[in-house]
């Protein structure tokens, strides 16, 4: 064993690349937690605006990591991109910090630091994300990648713990209320905590490095690339991707459609929604159909990419679902949730999504051992199934918040056990769902398509994280808004109802208020309530679930003995 082993067995680069991911997840998640928060009290966004930033950020997020892997496997190198990326974050995160000390004073100034922060935090993202997990592969030999399994999961470990520290302390800091009333200047905190914990990360990184993150026989991982092909193909399997110029030209007219397409169908009123939307879902449908058009793939690997597609299809209703988490949820936890927990305690809103991060400490390995035993017996179900249980779990927790929700009209408050309740359901439903479907792709990936084809699931996220926002922005008013309205003398349950129609003054009141005069609409339907809102959760997901079920066998058949 080399000397660069522990006691476990595990190289020490792996412990290295374990606490920069560690804090780095402390600083997006810990941003993220109460960055919705930040936007409607401090920068006077409405909830609806602030949940479609939330929704296009997150999208960008999973988008740019194509374009850092790109740049690091042709011209800077792992190790340099995750330097600058995690430089870029930690900056990033200091802008906002400028940004909600500012705001009193030059709320226009505020918003343009928030703007290029959110942009530098997404391309730092871009160039980090992939470049630190393909790094986990390199550390031990080909006779011992039989422990990538348990690596993984040690690193998994990394993201979650680095996520609960996050998610706690950041909230802690930043998300302050005395007396009933939100401290709009305590942000910064949370914001700069994020920005620190990431220059510790990136720190870590820089000074072992050099020492630790190493390969078996001691040379630097991750350095400039040298563009060597790998000779890891099946025999008679293609190694190279064959695009025409006719499929490369095709694949630009079709993303040009798409975009405009995407663009009348959202019919967006902001730039994220017009421009970064259509984006996001032009760019995965059109990486989707390049990979197709090469004509060197076989029917069976053109059958199991369409497998891919299929999955990442019905993981973008999962993921609309279950990232509701920072915006409407979080909404909702900060307005119409009694957050007394222990001792008297109140929980800062956007602490409450912590919880997922615990179950998922709690229930990990139990999952994991739960798949090994009934993999052992025959009876593991096929990894389609195990979604569409994600996606059933998914609707089962939205039907139950749905329910604890239907009479509290305006001014009642829910208990803080539902939301716990549906972060736990939700963590099975992730448990079933997030690490089977990246398993899935790598199985079923052609070598030559691997990246490209992990592409277009992390596309298949962005398109779900960009859903979650448009959902997201539908949420109708909640009891805060109602309260407010009528200590300025207005009913603006009348005024949703449209049996009171209000005059200019108190729509001018109303909107320097941010609160809408109207009922949100979705797919035409009018959402009046927040039952009505949840069910739009459980039926999409629901729905979604049982056509991926039915799906099973003709999937089944695609895979060509894959499971």
């Amino acid at each position: 064993m080399s000397e660069t082993a522990v006691k476990t067995g595990h190289p020490k680069g792996l412990w290295v690349l374990f606490g920069t991911e560690m804090w780095e997840r402390f600083n997006f998640y810990g941003m993220r937690a109460i960055l919705t928060l930040f936007l409607v009290n401090s920068l006077m966004m409405r909830e609806e605006d602030a949940s479609i930033i939330y929704g296009g950020f997150l999208g960008l997020c999973y988008l740019t990591p194509m374009l850092g892997g790109f740049i690091a496997d042709r011209f800077f190198g792992n190790r340099n991109c995750i330097l600058l990326g995690g430089l870029m974050m930690a900056v990033g995160q200091f802008l906002l910090f400028m940004s909600a000390s500012v705001f009193g004073t030059d709320l226009s100034f505020a918003n343009t630091l928030m703007w290029s922060a959110l942009g530098i935090i997404i391309f730092g993202n871009g160039f980090f994300k992939p470049n630190i997990s393909s790094m986990v592969g390199s550390l031990y030999p080909k006779q011992e990648k039989t422990k990538l399994d348990t690596a993984f999961t040690i690193f998994y470990m990394g993201i979650n713990l680095g996520a609960f520290l996050g998610q706690t302390i950041c909230p802690y800091l930043g998300d302050e209320v005395v007396n009933g009333v939100q401290n709009v200047h305590a942000f910064k905190w949370g914001f700069l905590a994020a920005s620190i914990a990431m220059l510790i990360g990136t720190a870590v990184f820089y000074v072992l490095k050099n020492k630790y993150v190493v390969t078996p026989d001691g040379k630097p991982l991750g350095g400039l690339p040298k563009h060597n092909v790998s000779d890891d193909y099946e025999e008679g399997e293609s190694q190279k991707a064959v695009f025409s110029n006719k499929s490369l030209i095709g694949a630009v007219i079709t993303f040009v459609v798409l975009f405009f397409g995407f663009q009348y169908i959202l019919d967006g009123d902001n730039f994220i929604k017009s421009i970064i939307y259509p984006i996001i879902y032009a760019s995965g449908l059109t990486l989707a159909g390049l990979i197709v058009s090469d004509s060197s793939l076989t029917k069976v690997e053109r059958d199991r990419i369409f497998v891919i597609y299929i999955v990442g299809f019905f993981i973008i209703f999962f993921w609309a679902a279950f990232e509701q988490a920072g915006s409407s949820l979080t909404f909702i936890a900060a307005n119409q949730t009694d957050r007394t927990f222990m001792f008297g305690w109140q929980m800062p809103a956007s602490m409450v999504q912590v919880f997922n991060g615990i179950f998922v400490f709690g229930f990990a390995l139990p999952f994991s051992i739960l798949w090994d035993k009934l993999r052992a017996s025959g009876k593991e179900p096929l990894s389609t199934v195990k979604q569409a249980i994600g996606l059933a779990l998914i609707a089962l927790s939205y039907f139950i918040i749905a329910y604890n929700v239907k009479d509290l009209g305006n001014s009642g408050l829910l208990a803080i056990k539902w939301l716990i309740l549906l972060y736990l359901i939700q963590t099975f439903a992730e448990l079933c769902l997030s690490p089977i479907g990246l398993s899935l792709v790598g199985k079923l990936s052609p070598k030559r398509f691997a990246s490209l084809l992990f592409g277009v699931f992390f596309l298949s996220n962005a398109a779900g994280y960009a859903l979650s926002g448009t959902l997201g922005s539908i949420m109708p008013a909640t009891g805060d808004k109602f309260i407010e309205a009528k200590e300025l003398g207005i009913d603006l349950q009348g005024v949703l109802d449209k049996t009171i129609t209000p005059t200019a003054d108190q729509l001018a009141i109303l909107e320097t208020k941010q609160i809408s005069p109207t009922n949100p609409v979705f797919a035409g339907f009018e959402i009046h309530n927040l039952f009505e809102f949840f069910m739009v959760f459980v039926i999409l997901t629901g729905i979604a679930a049982v056509i991926l079920f039915l799906l099973t066998p003709v999937i089944k058949k695609m895979m060509h003995g894959v499971r």
